[in-house]
């Protein structure tokens, strides 16, 4: 994650799929969109919005506390963008002043889920919603990020219960979009393209990790 305010990587910026919705009566009548094009965009159009449960999450074992809006993007995921990417970061920081800089909204990023290092899971952005976490506008379309409590350059921070919890939650997600458990779609905020973060850095243990995610992917849910 690291301490200096992120870019939102044009996040806020009108995409392709948005850009249509301005036509999106005119399209209907000529038949310009396709059915099932206008079905994912109806509730972009101002005064719709698609229903939400408040604090509800997408992985039972997690406590929701909502990031600032600032720092996510609406969207309804996988229809409008598939999902099949985890990235993984480290905070570079406490679990607390993690959770604090995604609630500013003047920070300009926010991942889907905090780790901490006991085990527990906060999820402060929906799956649905695109996060601004990855610094790279495609990754953070197609991905879920997951932020891990500690710093890159501490392997202690790095417990037995972050990497189980984590592994879980990872396989889960992977589970609920048919994302293949392996290194091209289980990366680390390092691989993203135009990225220049390091995390979740040298001490983070792929092969540990992948083995667990692995193991949880094949457990009864």
């Amino acid at each position: 994650m690291g301490q200096r305010k992120a870019p939102k990587d044009g996040d806020r910026k009108v995409g392709r799929r948005a850009l249509l919705i301005g036509g999106t009566v005119a399209a209907a009548g000529s038949a310009v969109l396709a059915r099932d094009e206008l079905a994912r965009l109806w509730w972009r159009v101002p005064g719709v919005e698609k229903p939400r449960k408040e604090g509800e999450v997408d992985y039972a074992g997690a406590r929701w506390v909502a990031a600032s809006d600032e720092n996510w993007r609406r969207a309804d995921r996988p229809d409008d963008y598939g999902v099949d990417m985890v990235i993984i970061h480290v905070t570079q920081g406490s679990f607390d002043s993690a959770v604090k800089v995604f609630q500013d909204p003047e920070h300009g990023a926010a991942a889907h889920y905090i780790v901490r290092k006991d085990g527990h899971i906060t999820q402060m952005i929906r799956e649905l919603d695109v996060a601004y976490h990855a610094g790279n506008r495609d990754y953070n379309e197609r991905s879920v990020g997951i932020e891990h409590e500690g710093f890159v350059d501490r392997p202690q921070d790095l417990t037995d219960e972050m990497y189980e919890a984590s592994a879980r939650l990872t396989a889960r997600i992977c589970a609920r979009y048919d994302i293949p458990v392996d290194r091209e779609h289980i990366i680390g905020h390092v691989e993203v393209p135009g990225t220049d973060h390091t995390d979740p850095g040298k001490h983070w243990d792929w092969e540990r990790y992948m083995k667990l995610v692995r193991a949880a992917r094949t457990a009864p849910a």
